[in-house]
């Protein structure tokens, strides 16, 4: 059976316009259908080359994924003029992604998180009796799959092209034991760029043990264009009545608090940086957003995709609006940024110059019997779906 049940598709749309090219702008593009093409983006120090797919849809948005980390380089969309931009934070060489720098704040952009996105309290959990102990990679807690996690893993992948776009599946085996979890869990993630002007985003593993699982992506956006400075002003809608607080090192307390009256309602379009100076314990805690919503699933019934978020730009017009069949959505404002790492325009990426929107179950889930359980079994499929719909307005209504 199915951990979660998957709708092909979900109309999204609030009065926006669809994505189109200036004539400048068309001349530019490589290609003005949908295809893919492949590249080599360099070599590990043992030998392996990193592969690099770009991804075009025909009318405006391409992509690029390269087999390191599974990570998303680079995403070009229009804004309002029809000008291109690249909106996701990142670089143009396999080195940077590798540098001391790099791993020293390790920021994962772009990145397919795993086995487990988010923190585990101490790197412990029990599972049918037995303990588990993980790496204690962020302070005493366990982050994003550990010193080793998918985001610095090689992936096998092949390009498609069907009937609703273009795109990219990745596999990778994580052995039993690997980062100290159990179970030799297969996992194969679709990157879909469809002619709609969405980038559906699969998730699928089995498992030959019992293990905690919690797939997301870690891609920084700024919709100004990346490199362009602070997102503060950005418009951000969670479609969420509840938070999960935590404690000083970021593991959530076990509770559900409800939004309303704090600086975490986004119920209704806010800018980002409007009440994030605020004094507010868990803003302390975070330095600002760095916490998991619980998502409003309407009639959504469970595995279905429901709507999530949607960040409007207001300079340039671009909207972001994300659908998940996840419970949970972790919002990042980009707080440990700190100018270290100079991205691919030539610019520092200072605090808060990207947000990252990772759909997924609750942090540290393993520990928290009252958390939707993360646990997949034998015999079990995981399942999962997120949807990034692109569009541009006029303006930041």
């Amino acid at each position: 059976m199915t951990r979660f049940q998957m709708i092909p598709r979900l109309v999204l749309g609030m009065g926006m316009t669809c994505l189109a090219l200036n004539a400048a702008q068309a001349d530019e593009m490589t290609t003005q259908t949908p295809s893919v093409e492949k590249h080599s983006f360099g070599q590990l120090p043992d030998g392996r080359e990193v592969e690099a797919y770009r991804l075009y849809n025909g009318h405006g948005i391409d992509m690029q994924v390269i087999t390191y980390g599974g990570i998303i380089t680079s995403l070009r969309t229009p804004d309002a003029q029809g000008n291109v931009d690249d909106i996701v934070l990142g670089f143009d060489a396999l080195e940077d992604y590798r540098s001391e720098a790099y791993r020293k704040s390790n920021p994962y952009f772009g990145a397919l998180i795993g086995r487990y996105g988010n923190r585990i309290a101490e790197g412990r959990f029990m599972l049918d009796g037995t303990a588990y102990e993980l790496a204690t990679n962020d302070g005493p807690n366990h982050l994003h799959g550990g010193d080793k996690g998918f985001d610095k893993r090689l992936w096998q992948a092949h390009s498609f092209e069907n009937d609703t776009g273009v795109g990219v599946e990745l596999r990778y085996i994580s052995e039993d034991g690997e980062e100290g979890y159990p179970g030799r869990l297969e996992t194969r993630v679709t990157y879909t760029l469809t002619t709609d002007d969405e980038v559906i985003i699969d998730y699928h593993a089995t498992t030959d043990k019992a293990t905690p699982v919690n797939l997301t992506q870690h891609s920084y956006f700024n919709l100004e264009g990346e490199g362009s400075g602070s997102i503060v002003d950005h418009r951000l809608m969670l479609n969420a009545d509840a938070f999960t607080p935590v404690d000083d090192t970021l593991i959530p307390t076990g509770e559900l608090r409800d939004v309303a009256g704090t600086p975490f309602d986004f119920r209704e379009a806010t800018p980002i940086g409007a009440r994030i100076g605020e004094e507010n314990t868990q803003l302390a805690y975070g330095k600002g957003y760095d916490h998991n919503f619980v998502l409003v699933r309407d009639d959504a019934e469970a595995g279905e995709l429901a709507t999530a978020a949607r960040v409007v730009a207001p300079e340039s017009g671009r909207v972001l609006e994300i659908a998940t069949t996840e419970p949970g959505i972790q919002f990042y404002s980009g707080n440990f940024l700190d100018g270290t790492l100079t991205g691919k325009g030539g610019e520092a990426y200072e605090k808060r110059s990207g947000f990252a929107l990772e759909t997924q179950h609750f942090p540290d889930s393993p520990n928290q019997a009252d958390f939707p359980s993360t646990i997949l079994k034998p015999g079990d499929t995981y399942e999962s779906r997120t949807v990034w719909r692109f569009s541009t307005q006029s303006d930041d209504s």
